[in-house]
């Protein structure tokens, strides 16, 4: 951090929130809002002698409330840059009159009452979104007493307590009684790998950080009794097999089960019941310490970050690349990468690699003059629109700007523009083209396929990177399904507008099928959300024509899934067996007459 703040291309806003992202990959406009430090940052020297004179004492965050600090205070050692920061919330110091005694101690006079917050607008060609992690509260978890036993510590706690430049210059000592404990337990996997206990992933970086906390305590308290409980140790990176190995031959003992109850007894050691699953037995251990090794959450600023670049989300509230082997750095939004615990849990040298790679991706991206965009890409037609806005909302990327209020055109970036046609096919003006797949290239494509024998056939759109690829892996996977399926590739199920299912029912199509990626994996963030809005609206209509709403299916269907598109092509067979002439004709007639 230090190399970075002295770096003279690299600009770090410290105490900074950004509230608001514009524009497309080489042109993002950020506004930033810079938090008041109330410490002129360039004049300060960071003597100290400000929090000497302060009598605001709160608790230290850095050191996990461990210790103390002042109202005025630097946040943490080398921070960047070396200032201190006042907090306004605690400060007595906001009306002179009551407390002035940091101000009248700083002999440079670098403390200002009267500075206010910040609004920085930055123009970038990149983003790298690298917002952390958030630690599991245990206290979700009261079996282990957690708030109610002092003795009861996070991972977290236990590495400020052991740390040279903690609280007890890295002497471990009791909370309760500031003894050195004789016995420390470890619990595993605290909020994760179980939907009842917190999430269910795993959290990489809890089994080493472990074996490395028993190795320290271990090497400076070779007689101490450690104990770890845990449901297995995950120890896959380069050397953490050895590492593990050595900490059972230093005499710490892995006991696998996790605790089910704590209590604390009268001399403040606490009573451990874990069932031991190695020997089947219930075993009760008393300890003088028990560390909780909690796990990794996605940040809090993960959702509003999501909105305003448009983002992906996994179940797990991490952010979504693009491809997880091909761009594993590479957001769905173009010009928008992850480095570090932003895109799932993963240790430091996984974060490094991380962070290496997002930086190389956007130095490739930048160091161009141009940037080549797909053509399969979205054309206003300026006669036809009418600045109604529609197409702006369902655009997954932001690429469509548009001002209700003056009626303009809208336009489109191309750059940001992917190709999706989501926007083609809600607006209500047909004022919108999709290069490669227009409306006529398509509807030419229902013609031809339901010229003749339309009652025979079965019309299917499919999305291009994922049903589509699907039906590509059950033909070289030599699976069986009716051969009367006429698929029509669209880039995104979004694209399968209302006009073509209306027109395959008056060609005569006894069935439609609309296929696309599963909820959550679209291609195109969440065009396919729109392709659920838009098939129910139009079953709706059928309803209201007497149109059996059956007759247009949609299904999920992935690049892996080729046994599930002959499933759903053999069921899609029965149902268009089910459609009588009859009622086909009754379909043509009650559309024709609209």
């Amino acid at each position: 951090m230090t190399d970075a703040g002295r770096h003279p291309r690299i600009t770090i806003h410290t105490l900074s929130e950004v509230v608001e992202v514009k524009g497309h990959v080489g042109n993002f406009d950020v506004r930033i809002v810079k938090k008041a430090r109330y410490v002129d940052e360039k004049e300060c020297t960071a003597c100290g002698d400000c929090a000497k004179v302060c009598p605001v004492v709160r608790p230290d965050e850095f050191n996990m409330g461990l210790s103390s600090r002042r109202a005025i205070y630097s946040p943490f050692p080398q921070a960047v840059p070396s200032a201190y920061v006042l907090n306004p919330g605690e400060c007595l110091g906001n009306n002179p009159v009551v407390c002035s005694k940091c101000l009248e101690a700083c002999k440079k006079s670098c403390i200002d009452f009267h500075m206010s917050d910040q609004t920085i607008d930055v123009h970038v060609g990149t983003v790298v979104v690298a917002t952390g992690l958030k630690p599991h509260d245990p206290r979700e978890l009261d079996e282990y007493g957690y708030t109610r036993f002092k003795n009861v510590l996070t991972n977290l706690e236990f590495e400020r307590l052991v740390n040279a430049g903690g609280p007890t210059q890295g002497h471990l000592l009791r909370p309760t009684d500031r003894k050195q404990p004789k016995s420390v337990g470890f619990v595993q996997c605290v909020g994760s790998r179980s939907a009842r206990r917190g999430k269910t992933y795993c959290s990489n970086i809890c089994c080493m950080n472990t074996i490395k906390s028993t190795l320290v305590l271990k090497e400076h308290h070779p007689d101490m009794e450690v104990k770890v409980f845990y449901i297995d140790i995950r120890a896959f990176g380069k050397g953490f097999e050895d590492l593990y190995t050595r900490s059972r031959r230093q005499g710490v003992q892995y006991v696998r089960g996790l605790p089910g109850h704590v209590e604390e007894m009268a001399d403040g050691r606490l009573r451990v019941a874990v069932e031991n699953n190695g020997g089947g037995t219930l075993d009760y251990c008393e300890l003088d310490m028990l560390v909780l090794a909690t796990g990794i959450e996605p940040a809090d600023s993960t959702h509003r970050l999501q909105e305003m670049l448009g983002l992906q989300l996994t179940p797990d509230g991490f952010f979504l690349e693009a491809h997880p082997k091909l761009q594993p750095v590479d957001a769905a939004t173009r010009g928008v990468f992850y480095a570090g615990c932003a895109e799932g849990p993963k240790d430091i040298k996984e974060s490094v690699t991380q962070a290496s790679a997002a930086a190389a991706r956007a130095i490739r991206l930048m160091q161009a003059e141009k940037i080549a965009a797909e053509a399969i890409t979205a054309d206003v037609i300026p006669e036809l629109c009418k600045g109604c806005g529609k197409c702006a909302e369902v655009c997954p990327y932001h690429a469509i700007s548009v001002d209700p209020k003056k009626k303009i055109p809208a336009q489109v970036a191309k750059a940001a523009c992917s190709g999706c046609g989501t926007c083609a096919a809600e607006c209500p003006f047909g004022a919108i083209t999709m290069n490669h797949f227009t409306d006529h290239q398509i509807g030419g494509q229902i013609d031809a396929m339901l010229e003749s024998g339309p009652a025979e056939k079965i019309l299917a759109f499919a999305c291009n990177w994922c049903s589509y690829a699907g039906a590509d892996y059950a033909g070289v996977s030599r699976l069986q399904y009716p051969p009367n399926v006429r698929l029509i590739r669209t880039m995104c199920s979004g694209r399968v507008s209302e006009k073509f299912i209306w027109d395959g029912f008056k060609k005569g199509a006894p069935v439609i099928l609309i296929s696309g990626c599963h909820i959550g994996d679209c291609h195109y963030i969440n065009a396919n959300h729109w392709t659920v809005k838009r098939v129910e609206k139009i079953r709706k209509k059928m309803e209201k024509r007497s149109i059996r709403a059956e007759r247009l299916q949609l299904e999920w269907i992935s690049a892996a899934e080729g046994i599930r598109f002959a499933d759903v092509m053999n069921r899609m067979e029965e149902l268009r067996r089910s459609v009588s002439e009859k009622e086909i004709a009754e379909t043509i007639a009650a559309l024709e007459s609209d």
